[in-house]
């Protein structure tokens, strides 16, 4: 079994926020899917097509895609392709540490 370390603000501050302000506990599973993808390659950035998130959440597709854009608006992940039918590369906008370096 393997364990993937999440750090508190993810699940004190952006669980609630996510689920209970934004009413998208569908986004808060996408963020954690992208956070133990990023945890296990121990890259900084991955490249996950949107039928590997369905698989991986269970959701829907459109569910998906509401999802990515809403986490992409509140500047919690950032999304680059490098052309348009590329599989898109997601990293993880972890503001809350530059706060609590400062």
């Amino acid at each position: 079994m393997h364990h993937v370390a999440i750090d508190d603000y993810v699940l004190d501050v952006l669980l609630p926020d996510l689920t209970g302000h934004d009413h998208s506990p569908a986004a808060f599973l996408v963020y954690v899917i992208l956070w133990t993808r990023l945890y296990r390659s121990e890259q900084r950035s991955v490249a996950i097509s949107l039928q590997q998130f369905v698989e991986s959440t269970g959701l829907s597709k459109t569910a998906v895609q509401r999802s990515l854009q809403l986490l992409k608006r509140r500047k919690l992940i950032s999304i680059t392709k490098s052309n348009r039918t590329a599989v898109p590369r997601y990293t993880l906008m972890r503001h809350w540490l530059k706060r609590r370096s400062r």
